[in-house]
């Protein structure tokens, strides 16, 4: 699927005549909200080259992959088949999620070739029912099979509908592997396919020049939670990360788990999966972290029971039209602000150390009366990190709240404009 490095040459890249060559940005803020908020990075890229892109609509996505095609009280076998996907493209359509992707196992494994579809798949048949349900469907695509014969499995798919590619494991970011990126880019936007760079290098702002590229990994994201051992401190990576590797560019995180852990009861338990800290941390993610194509990690199943939490993350909006980082420390906590339109999205997340952060929304709002919809950590979320309350609160004169966030807690709220 990577394609193995065999040698190197000892200089970085040949080229011939005059030519640009790649910038370096040394980033100096006064504080480390106004560095977590810095797009200094999109700025730098070269302008667009995609002109028409009213067919590049950012979401979000149901993945199997995680919660490991989790479905219950289903009359079928679950797995990477035909009648699995139709279920999550049910969920999707009931829920408002815009896509569903098919990853890893769709096409037979190491054949190096994405037009050899495993039986178990009828990729018509899923695509027309996706279309009836008004849900688009992503394809997962291993790196070198699509590497070999690009132009043609952009051709294909995009002729039958699927509306964009997750590329994974090119795992490299040598001279080859950058000129890749470009030509993904290049040819899926020919074909109006998206791109969600999965397994790659951190962004240099490819997502400004190629906007079909709505997304990439380069993050210690949730699905490390699969294999990672009960020593690894996934709290404090959440809210080092927004301030280092989300100042480059969007994260494809894959959050949204509702089978949470304490420090003490997490476990890696790979078919599955629970994230460490609370319910409310996983939904503060969805404000904090910038994720133009953004995954509902868990299973229909789990989001079915857990209906209010799923209601809600699946009405988050994915992008923005302004960002306002109101408060946080590397390491400790971040606070953020995000509006679309004329709603604000807050979440607030903490390390494994508990806090009472006083959240100042006189920096977003205006006058007037705010509805403010509230998820927070419940009073026992420190020993059940599902615990979670909802409050709804209306907010004339007085614009700060003081919040209480548990061991690897969190918060999210929507606010809304009632005069």
């Amino acid at each position: 699927m990577q394609g193995i490095v065999a040698s190197r040459h000892n200089y970085i890249a040949q080229c011939s005549g005059k030519r640009s060559f790649p910038w370096r940005i040394l980033l100096v803020t006064d504080t480390d909200a106004d560095f977590a908020a810095s797009d200094m990075v999109y700025r730098l890229a070269s302008p667009c080259r995609v002109e028409n892109t009213e067919w590049i609509v950012p979401g979000k996505v149901a993945w199997e992959w995680w919660n490991h095609w989790g479905l219950a009280g289903v009359d079928f076998e679950a797995g990477i088949n035909t009648a699995t996907y139709k279920a999550y493209i049910d969920f999707a359509a009931d829920y408002g999620v815009e896509y569903v992707i098919l990853d890893e196992g769709w096409a037979v494994k190491y054949q190096n070739d994405l037009m050899d579809i495993i039986p178990q798949i009828d990729m018509k048949e899923i695509l027309s029912y996706a279309t009836s349900k008004g849900v688009g469907i992503i394809l997962w695509a291993g790196y070198n099979a699509f590497n070999s014969n690009m132009e043609e499995v952009c051709r294909h798919y995009s002729a039958l509908g699927v509306k964009g590619f997750k590329i994974d494991f090119m795992d490299r970011d040598d001279t080859l592997m950058n000129s890749f990126y470009y030509r993904a880019a290049e040819c899926c936007a020919k074909y109006k396919l998206m791109v969600d760079f999965h397994g790659c290098q951190k962004p240099t702002g490819l997502n400004r020049t190629y906007p079909n590229v709505v997304n990439f990994e380069a993050v210690f994201g949730l699905e490390q939670m699969k294999w990672s051992k009960e020593s690894v401190d996934q709290m404090a990576y959440d809210v080092t990360m927004p301030f280092i590797r989300m100042v480059a560019g969007p994260i494809d995180y894959t959050q949204g788990a509702m089978r949470n852990a304490t420090r003490k009861n997490y476990r890696p338990i790979n078919r599955e999966p629970m994230s460490q800290g609370t319910r409310c941390h996983q939904l503060a993610a969805y404000a904090v972290f910038f994720s133009p194509l953004s995954m509902l990690c868990d299973s229909p199943t789990a989001y079915r029971k857990e209906s209010e939490c799923a209601e809600f993350i699946a009405s988050v909006p994915t992008v923005w039209d302004e960002t306002v980082v109101l408060d946080g420390k590397i390491g400790e906590y971040i606070i953020t602000a995000r509006r679309a339109g004329n709603t604000w999205y807050v979440g607030g997340m903490t390390s494994w150390e508990p806090r009472s952060v006083d959240v100042d929304l006189s920096k977003i709002l205006g006058e007037g009366i705010w509805s403010v919809d509230l998820f927070k950590d419940g009073a026992n979320s420190h020993r059940i990190a599902s615990d979670y309350t909802r409050e709804k609160i209306t907010l004339q004169l007085w614009r700060r709240l003081s919040i209480n966030m548990a061991p690897g807690g969190g918060f999210i709220m929507k606010i809304s404009n009632l005069s």
